[in-house]
């Protein structure tokens, strides 16, 4: 909407204050909101059936809003109000509701409104008023509960008056909050109201094409209640609740339903006792229940999504009062089959669970080893044929186990369920070389050299190969280029190498348990292993930090640094040349880094260096000269120490010189290969800010050619639509802008770890009861116990940390690992025993514990925590 809501505003067309709602339909919303173009929809459907009425449009609300100009300095206030100031929001906003129900309609505006109430019967009539904005009941925000319905209201005047009342709650506190937490303008909704013809119904509910609680949409979800649908919305009475799968009631609860919501003859609602002989009784036979559910899934073809439907039964016959997507369910990926699947998450295997754009999960699809599958903007990997043969599924259970047990136990929830993965003769599944070939035969350092220079020179022949190309020609390179990353990823030796480092850690982990009764001693024997280029990105940092202490009026420059063309300012300062040089070393070697760096859509370190600027000034606080070295060869020190307590307490039991000679050979093979696990990653983003940088480049040509709005639109299409804009030089701008809408709406989504083909989303569940009473339960992942303040920290660029501080984040993927250096203990909500921030905890000593559900809310920023990294729980103390 303009700056001015309206006013001054000249329309090409015709302003139509009044739309009966069988003229309306999904195109309509501009006009006539989200629920009345929902209504309009359903007369469209079989069955369908919908209470007479008309929409009193937004061109109304529009003339309303301009009659009066000072609502545009009280708007221009409320956009500036922190959403969460909650006080000025219910200030400013009752303000403007006041303002806008003081308002007259107009005289013409008021006769077109009671010549619709006359066209659908008498004046006198009962009328239900509903309000219905154009950001409400879409696919990506359903804005449920956020505007007013009065129902039962009689005559002309108290029909315009409640008109005038739903206008205003487009100014609800709710509302108003909402909009503001969902970054949506206050003047780019507008309000229509929907008038129709009031019901008097015997019982009315709701219907949830889809399970509300699992996601499951298979699952029908039915409530019902007598009377008016008030009373279940209020919460005033515990509905029957019915769920129904291929047309049959598969569970019930009839609830005691006491109270009703009844219409008053003159106008409005009361509450009334139910007759004790009737509150147990079920508000619906299964006939209704079952002819409902098949009226929904006729409803939920039709709209193309699981939906939350208002239902009212009179005289044996459903009518929809309401009908919006459920937006809270995580989607479901799309399959060319019927039969059943099982997705594992693959940002939970990354250590990154946010929601990825077009660009950035199409080129993870085409770079990837196995198929992935995209829903709600993450990817998943189909593991079904896996689970399907005996074979394969103990292999995946176990695998799957040992790195995130919340997965292996959401799988497990679906396997109870014999009949939903068919079970297949074992073959041989696809994918990386089993483990039991892949241990190199002695723990040869050379093998990475190896791998690290082959990894070295393919990007180095990438960067200079694409150079010249642009075009269409560009994309015939770039896919030529996937083929190559997939051959470096999928090297036998990188496997090998891989998984030696794994296996080893496993092997000690649960030797030792068993031979010393000792719990993760592979934390300590991989303290400082060589070549972990991520654990050496936060020991770089301190480097940087050493260059810069030194240099006070660098320190102060950059403790007012707020964007990122401040390394060309910092030659200026005396010592800022070093410092420049330091910074552009760093970010030479780990600029292709940034926090969820799968998606190749998010900002570089080297497009943002400014985002590296509290994590130095936090080393340049908390740590002296030369920290980097010191805390490397500390961890070296305990390591070789913990290698002879190990060694020397083995040779002192029975059949010890052998068991202390495997070990050894494991404890060798761990430290030369468990720091390699991090450099293919690190490879994979490398060669992603090579591609990267050409996608902008070419981009920037459809800029300059007026083909896109701007450069980033691209991210909101996959690589393939954007092979096609750069050949035809076309772009649809509606797909974009959809594209965009629905990005907003998936960052809102938390993915499961397990999702299946019916929509179910599993999380698993620990199932351990060893943890002391009140405590946060999850993987223990590195050694030691701690205590200290939690940092919950949401954004590493909102990092200020002090020594002794223990972070709590939902996930860390490489890209926080200089936020480790400077911290005592780790938790995170996602996470596994292998996955880059338990390794790099492991790395540098820090008591971690991983995959605890709720951290971030379940502890409060500033409390004081204990975390257990040996038995995986976490102590709230304060």
């Amino acid at each position: 909407m303009t700056e001015q809501l309206g006013r001054h505003e000249r329309y090409e067309r015709h302003e139509r204050y009044v739309l009966d709602l069988r003229e309306a339909d999904r195109t309509s919303i501009a006009v006539v909101g989200g629920k009345g173009a929902h209504l309009g929809g359903l007369w469209e459907i079989e069955g369908g059936r919908v209470p007479a009425g008309f929409c009193v449009t937004t061109d109304a609300f529009r003339r309303i809003m301009a009659a009066e100009p000072s609502l545009d300095d009280q708007l221009d206030a409320l956009s500036g109000v922190d959403p969460d100031d909650r006080e000025a929001i219910r200030t400013l906003s009752a303000r403007i509701r006041r303002t806008v129900e003081e308002i007259a309609v107009p005289g013409d505006l008021a006769a077109e409104i009671t010549r619709g109430l006359a066209r659908h019967g008498d004046e006198r009539a009962a009328y239900a008023v509903r309000s219905s904005a154009t950001a409400e009941d879409l696919p990506t925000a359903s804005f449920a509960g956020q505007q007013d319905t009065y129902l039962n209201v009689v005559g002309p005047a108290e029909i315009l008056r409640h008109i005038s009342r739903c206008w205003a709650s487009l100014f609800t506190e709710r509302a108003v909050t909402y909009r503001r937490r969902n970054g949506i303008d206050h003047r780019a909704v507008r309000m229509a109201v929907v008038v129709q013809r009031m019901v008097f119904p015997d019982a009315s509910g709701i219907l949830f094409t889809a399970d509300p609680v699992t996601g499951d949409q298979k699952v029908s979800t039915v409530d019902a209640g007598f009377g008016l649908g008030e009373a279940l919305v209020s919460g005033l009475v515990n509905p029957d609740v019915f769920k129904v799968r291929d047309d049959e009631v598969v569970e019930r609860t009839i609830g005691a339903k006491q109270r009703a919501v009844e219409a008053l003859p003159a106008g409005g609602t009361r509450e009334v006792a139910i007759d004790a002989r009737r509150q147990e009784r079920p508000a619906l036979t299964d006939e209704q229940i079952v002819r409902l559910v098949r009226l929904g899934r006729r409803i939920e073809a039709h709209f193309g999504c699981p939906q939350d439907i208002e239902w009212c039964l009179a005289d044996d016959d459903f009518l929809i009062v309401q009908s919006r997507p459920v937006t809270t369910l995580f989607p479901v990926p799309r399959a060319d089959d019927r039969e059943n699947h099982v997705y594992v998450s693959v940002g939970h295997q990354q250590m990154m669970t946010d929601a990825m754009k077009p660009l950035g999960y199409s080129m993870w699809q085409l770079t990837a080893m196995v198929p992935m599958h995209e829903a709600g903007g993450r990817l998943f990997v189909d593991v079904t044929p896996r689970l399907a043969s005996p074979a394969g599924r103990t292999a995946l259970l176990d695998l799957m186990g040992k790195g995130d047990p919340l997965v292996r136990s959401a799988l497990e929830t679906v396997l109870e369920r014999d009949d939903f993965v068919p079970s297949l003769p074992d073959t041989a599944p696809g994918g990386p070389p089993a483990a039991a070939e892949s241990t190199p035969a002695e723990a040869d350092p050379a093998i990475v050299t190896e791998l690290v220079e082959r990894s070295r020179a393919s990007v180095a022949a990438l960067e200079r190969d694409i150079r010249a190309k642009t075009g269409p020609a560009l994309f015939d390179f770039l896919l030529e280029a996937f083929e190559e990353h997939k051959r470096v990823l999928g090297d036998p030796l990188n496997i090998r190498a891989i998984m030696a480092g794994m296996e080893a850690t496993w092997w000690l982990n649960d030797k030792l348990l068993e031979w010393l009764g000792e719990k993760n001693a592979a934390d300590t024997l991989t303290l400082s292993a060589p070549d972990n280029i991520t654990s050496e990105m936060g020991l770089d940092l301190l480097d940087v930090a050493d260059v810069i202490r030194a240099r006070p009026e660098v320190v102060a420059f950059l403790e007012g640094v707020e964007d990122d063309g401040f390394l060309d300012e910092l030659p200026k300062l005396p010592g800022g040349t070093e410092a420049r040089d330091a910074i552009e070393t760093y970010l030479d070697r780990y600029g292709m880094r940034c926090v969820g760096e799968i998606d190749i859509t998010r900002p570089r370190w080297r497009e943002r260096p400014a985002t590296l600027v509290p994590v130095i000034l936090d080393n340049v606080r908390n740590f002296e000269q030369g920290a980097a070295e010191r805390r490397f060869e500390q961890g070296r020190h305990r390591a070789r120490e913990k290698e002879q307590d190990v060694l020397a307490r083995l040779r002192a039991l029975p059949d010890g010189d052998r068991r202390a000679d495997a070990t050894k050979r494991m404890i060798d093979q761990v430290r030369a290969f468990a720091g390699y696990r991090e450099y293919p990653k690190y490879g994979i983003v490398s060669r992603s800010f090579v591609y990267k940088r050409a996608l902008l480049e070419e981009a920037e040509r459809l800029v300059r050619a007026g083909v896109l709005a701007e450069r980033e639109d691209v991210f909101y299409l996959t690589f393939q639509e954007v092979h096609e804009v750069v050949r035809t030089n076309r772009v649809d701008d509606r797909l974009v802008q959809r594209r965009k809408e629905a990005f907003r709406s998936y960052q809102a989504l938390t993915p499961p770890r397990v999702l299946t083909s019916d929509g179910e989303a599993l999380n698993g569940a620990y199932r351990r009861d060893d943890a002391p009473d009140g405590s946060l339960v999850g993987l223990p992942v590195s050694a030691g116990t701690i205590e200290g303040r939690a940092r919950v920290i949401l954004d590493m660029a909102d990092a200020v940390l002090e020594p002794g501080d223990i972070l709590v984040t939902p996930f860390t993927d490489p890209s926080w690992s200089p936020l480790f250096v400077a911290v005592a203990g780790l938790v995170t909500e996602v996470g596994g025993l292998m996955t880059h921030g338990a390794v790099i905890a492991r790395e540098y000593g820090l008591p971690a514990v991983v995959g605890v559900e709720g951290a971030t809310r379940r502890i409060r920023d500033g409390q004081r925590i204990r975390v257990h990294g040996t038995d995986g729980y976490v102590e709230l103390l304060s």
